[in-house]
């Protein structure tokens, strides 16, 4: 299968939320969140991470996680890494309670698209204050791929990972995956990067990023993705839109609709005038109206 029929797959049967003048969505992709040893290279961000979803939470966004949320190539227990992170957990267990979570897998957690893992490791947690099970995600459903409508013109926006774009991270993602746990991840304690991953490799980055593109123009829709790490907003000419990460060294960035708008957005620690730290919030570029983009 062509990596344009992949994409293309990636919304069959997708869920489709609508979009208005009132909807709030904020989009992150690429948390990668670990087990909290020195390869969980979303520990580094937990606290930015937090603070952003609590502020989200609080202002009554509905949070939508374009893939790679958890490692679960480098790691095999969800557990643990629900355990290490449960504040960020019982976080996104309360976006799910009031029907506000709406999660894609990616090729770093490509097991999340089958239902009997979903149900083994999502459903519940162990809560150790509590010394018993809560519920955690019961009955999850995880997407290749959402599709927003737009009310008022009935024009698409098309999410999903984009991996789907290259075969090393979607036919052969087994492949990858082992190599991943049991070559690059012990070289990586010595500096060696993962030459197959998009986001570390300037050829494979660039290759997907065009394909993405290109099928995004043609789709004459709006194609929002992670994968790549690299931030962007796009245009009506190149309406390919990406999310970043949460694992930059500088910070984290997402992508908000607010009121048929859409903003790309940064959060990272910076210093008051009085010396003392704090978590701002930057808009990187936009607000670009919907109707400036179709």
């Amino acid at each position: 299968m062509s990596w344009e029929k992949r994409l293309t797959q990636a919304f069959d049967g997708a869920v489709q939320l609508p979009l208005s003048e009132r909807s709030k969505f904020v989009l992150f992709s690429d948390c990668h969140r670990g087990s909290g040893d020195s390869n969980d290279n979303f520990l580094k961000n937990r606290n930015l991470y937090l603070a952003a979803l609590q502020d989200y939470y609080r202002r009554g966004f509905s949070y939508l996680e374009l893939g790679d949320g958890d490692e679960l190539w480098e790691n095999r227990c969800m557990a643990q890494i629900v355990e290490i992170h449960s504040d960020v957990f019982r976080l996104l267990s309360r976006f799910y309670q009031e029907k506000r979570l709406f999660l894609v897998y990616g090729n770093h957690d490509m097991v999340k698209k089958y239902p009997k893992w979903r149900s083994e490791f999502c459903g519940f947690f162990f809560d150790p204050v509590l010394q018993k099970y809560q519920p955690l995600f019961p009955e999850l459903a995880v997407y290749q791929g959402v599709i927003l409508t737009d009310g008022q013109t009935g024009k698409r926006l098309y999410l999903t990972h984009g991996h789907q774009a290259d075969a090393l991270n979607s036919v052969f993602w087994r492949v990858s995956r082992f190599l991943v746990r049991y070559v690059w991840r012990p070289l990586e304690h010595f500096g060696v990067t993962d030459p197959t991953r998009a986001a570390k490799n300037n050829r494979v980055l660039k290759k997907t990023e065009e394909r993405l593109a290109k099928w995004a123009a043609e789709k004459e829709g709006i194609l929002i993705a992670g994968h790549t790490h690299r931030p962007r907003l796009g245009t009506r000419e190149l309406p390919y839109f990406n999310t970043g990460s949460c694992v930059h060294p500088r910070g984290i960035t997402c992508i908000e609709i607010v009121k048929r708008e859409m903003a790309l957005i940064e959060w990272r620690v910076e210093t008051d005038e009085a010396m003392r730290l704090k978590v701002a919030k930057q808009v990187l570029a936009g607000p670009v109206p919907l109707d400036e983009l179709f």
